[in-house]
């Protein structure tokens, strides 16, 4: 994405950048009158310069705040915060920042919940602290929100990390009735999310999102099929020079899609989120791994149990074998609300 962040591999004379990203999401517990949305965007920047990124591009619908930054992408709603953050940048150092804002700024007084994920990077040892290792990101999460749960799914190489308040079904504090009380008694906001991580792109594909090949986002965005993935999306997407992409998509009732790419052939890189209910969301997986061509990808689906779209959902069964992937790994978790599936596929030797 940003031009600073790419390293330079001199034995082979290719460019790299890291385009895993950390995922850090925070809930708060409802409060009449408290929104998010009063933080200022000068206040925005203010945060991020602490996360080493800034804001390029914004755009709005009814209930959600989309933010394109140099290295990805930040939501916020009412009593949700986003932000998603790729390259060597230090999300969880404004975590601090962020929650006085919210208490002071924004009128609220509690965290519900918090969730913090990433999948394996490329090169752990060029992250900043504490983003080197996730005993490290653990450490500080707790020191900010008390002894929350970490978690790892799938094999070393491929594996994804979660930090979050969730204890896992049955283990319901008296904390977390409390909240889940308030919670049910507000109207509900979206609250499931797909992620798509691929890696190894079709070079064909990654060459939409290069200058040389596209004039602008608009075209990179019409040439891949982006705007065709969730039809009725607002579209507020970039393209980098020389290469590089992102978009935010948002939709009434606070939906939204984001998606981001390192198009580098040495390190080509997409990921895929969107809270958007779906009837199936294979429709959706069929028509990103149509766009991006990925050989490899990780995929998880939170959700709660009732989440329209969600019924074929229980341990990846439904997509065992897709569009000549190999499931390699699945792993089915139930915290104390949600469900969470993750998965990791291969494409079939050629």
């Amino acid at each position: 994405m940003a031009e600073t962040e790419i390293i330079s591999n001199s034995d082979k004379n290719e460019q790299f950048f890291e385009g895993v990203e950390k995922l850090i999401e925070i809930w708060f517990t409802p409060v009449q009158h408290a929104d998010l949305r009063k933080i200022t965007r000068q206040q925005w920047e203010n945060v991020l310069k602490i996360v080493r990124c800034e804001i390029i591009s914004f755009t709005q619908s009814d209930q959600v705040d989309a933010y394109v930054l140099s290295e990805s992408s930040m939501f916020v709603s009412r009593r949700r915060w986003i932000l998603k953050t790729c390259g060597r940048t230090t999300p969880l150092r404004c975590v601090r920042a962020v929650l006085a804002l919210a208490y002071e700024t924004a009128g609220h007084t509690r965290v519900q919940n918090v969730f913090y994920s990433r999948r394996e990077f490329a090169r752990p040892e060029a992250q900043l602290k504490p983003h080197d290792n996730f005993d490290s990101e653990v450490e500080l999460l707790d020191s900010f929100f008390g002894d929350g749960r970490a978690y790892i799914m799938g094999p070393e190489k491929d594996c994804w990390y979660l930090y979050t308040l969730l204890p896992l079904e049955g283990t319901v504090d008296a904390l977390e009735k409390e909240q889940r009380e308030v919670t049910d008694r507000e109207v509900p906001e979206p609250d499931q999310t797909i992620e798509i991580l691929m890696s190894e792109l079709d070079p064909t594909v990654m060459d939409i999102f290069t200058r040389a090949n596209s004039a602008d986002s608009a075209q990179a965005t019409k040439a891949s099929g982006i705007d065709q993935i969730i039809p009725g999306m607002v579209i507020d997407d970039y393209l980098f020079d020389p290469c590089g992409y992102s978009m935010n998509g948002v939709a009434k009732d606070g939906y939204y899609m984001t998606i981001h790419i390192t198009p580098e052939r040495s390190c080509s890189y997409v990921s895929f989120e969107s809270n958007v209910p779906v009837e199936r969301y294979d429709r959706v997986l069929r028509a990103v791994l149509a766009a991006f061509r990925p050989a490899k990808f990780i995929l998880t689906i939170f959700h709660t149990p009732d989440a329209p779209g969600t019924e074929p959902l229980p341990e990846l069964k439904a997509y065992h074998s897709l569009s000549g992937f190999e499931q390699k790994e699945a792993q089915h978790c139930r915290f104390s609300g949600y469900e969470l599936h993750y998965a990791l596929y291969n494409k079939f030797p050629s």
